[in-house]
């Protein structure tokens, strides 16, 4: 089990770009290389939604319908951070934003070891 913490989040405006931070918890011995990674949003008022997950060592990504071609994931394991790129952010894209270990299970990614968070607003 590794802890996760999450940075990067903010307010921007329809069209706008951020990107996001994943590194293990000050207190965690973890080194993120062992671990695929993935980002999952929550809406306001609606369940988590994985977005994105990418290998151990980098070398293969997935990305969900919805954001394929705005957003991109990438890791530095010398830096033992994983980052989520976003682009031409929509107001739909406001949520919750958490990284989190994912692998691919029974029809689709799932994931575990959440992190707190990071909160992402997009105004029209």
């Amino acid at each position: 089990q590794v802890q996760l913490v999450e940075s990067g989040g903010g307010k921007v405006q329809s069209g706008g770009s951020l990107k996001l931070s994943c590194r293990p918890s000050e207190s965690s011995l973890e080194s993120l290389e062992a671990y695929a990674i993935g980002w999952v949003r929550q809406a306001p008022g609606k369940s988590r939604e994985g977005l994105s997950c990418i290998s151990s060592d980098g070398s293969g990504t997935w990305y969900s319908d919805y954001v394929k071609g705005r957003f991109t994931t990438s890791r530095d394991n010398y830096k033992n951070s994983v980052y989520l790129q976003m682009n031409n952010l929509k107001p739909e894209d406001t949520g919750t934003y958490y990284c989190a270990s994912c692998w691919y299970g029974v029809g689709e990614y799932e994931y575990d070891d959440y992190g707190q968070g990071t909160q992402v607003t997009v105004s029209s």
